[in-house]
């Protein structure tokens, strides 16, 4: 069956019944997070060596027998795949028709709405499928506030709404750089903006920030190789078009200003979320380079882009690579007038 959203947690800490969980996705980091969460609520800890078997994709056939095979030391088991296909279908199929108590915990990318293995499973009474998408602003925002709460610190109102701006390709991450930012200002303290850019400015998605700058700055060269490492970290194709897309909304919102008179530079100042101190002159110079009306296409074109990787089915890479690139290469179009 397919896990409703409001559901997950409470799955999360007690799957019940269920012999099969596929857990699918752009958020690889959710991915992992949730399948750990899941290892620990059923065998107690993800390293026990009797109650937990990892198993990679190429080992399919091997799913029956340990689904039947029993704890030594008692207590239900649990066989964990990661990078789980489509090809391994017809195994969990069979593994799920044989006996055994076992919990099989599947892992995978993004899987559309026709794979097979994402079917067999949401049509199975005794298996959950549960989506792990990137996060939106709104979750972000949620897990930063959150986060430091729990870890008795606070955030300004400033610091909160750069760090959302920065943060959210990747759940985990975003959870990491929380941590380290709870560190920086203390036990009882408060993130400002300076202590937000300070801690986080220089690690977080640099990669991605450098993609989309390149981007808007008609540098294709750059913007290829920054597009390639973000990618390499992890970012997934999804949250790679929406900061393009958050980017270049920027930009237009601050374009529309300067009908007023204002100058690129002033205009500039007027963003929110503040643009990174090292960023101005990079968001001043595309600001001058981009008409409002170009501005705005590029948005519609981005969007389309992302929609297209959910609906689709097509490769969400090569979507995401034609997209930021096609802004890059019509970037350069406007350098030469």
């Amino acid at each position: 069956m397919k896990l409703e959203p409001r559901r997950v947690e409470a799955f999360l800490n007690d799957p019940g019944p269920a012999r099969a969980v596929l857990l699918h996705g752009e958020d690889a980091g959710l991915v992992a997070e949730r399948g750990g969460r899941l290892v620990r609520s059923v065998a107690g800890a993800v390293d026990d060596p009797f109650r937990v078997v990892e198993l990679d994709r190429d080992a399919a056939a091997r799913l029956g027998d340990e689904m039947a095979s029993l704890s030594l030391t008692g207590g239900r088991r649990v066989v964990r795949v990661r990078e789980a296909t489509d090809g391994m279908t017809a195994a969990v199929e069979a593994a799920l028709a044989g006996p055994g108590s076992a919990l099989l915990l599947l892992e995978a990318g993004a899987l559309p709405g026709r794979s097979r293995l994402r079917v067999a499973l949401e049509r199975h009474a005794a298996a959950a499928v549960i989506a792990c998408y990137a996060p939106d602003g709104t979750a972000v925002t949620a897990a930063i506030r959150s986060g430091l709460a729990a870890l008795q610190v606070t955030i300004a109102p400033p610091a909160l709404a750069w760090l959302t701006s920065q943060l959210g390709g990747d759940l985990a991450t975003t959870r990491g750089e929380v941590e380290k930012l709870a560190l920086y200002v203390g036990v009882g303290g408060e993130v400002d903006l300076t202590a937000a850019q300070a801690c986080v400015g220089d690690l977080a998605g640099l990669s991605l920030e450098d993609a989309v700058f390149a981007a808007t700055a008609g540098d294709v060269a750059a913007t290829d190789r920054a597009l390639e490492l973000a990618l390499a970290e992890g970012a997934s194709p999804v949250a790679v078009i929406r900061a393009a897309l958050g980017h270049v909304q920027r930009l237009h919102r601050a374009r529309l200003t300067m009908r007023d008179g204002m100058s690129a530079a002033e205009a500039a100042k007027t963003v929110r979320p503040p643009i990174f101190f090292r960023r101005e002159p990079a968001f001043v110079a595309a600001l001058r380079l981009w008409p409002g009306q170009r501005l705005e296409l590029t948005a519609t074109t981005l969007g389309a882009a992302e929609g297209k990787c959910k609906r689709t089915g097509l490769p969400a890479e090569t979507l995401c690579r034609s997209a930021v690139i096609g802004v890059a290469l019509r970037a350069a179009a406007l350098r030469r007038g």
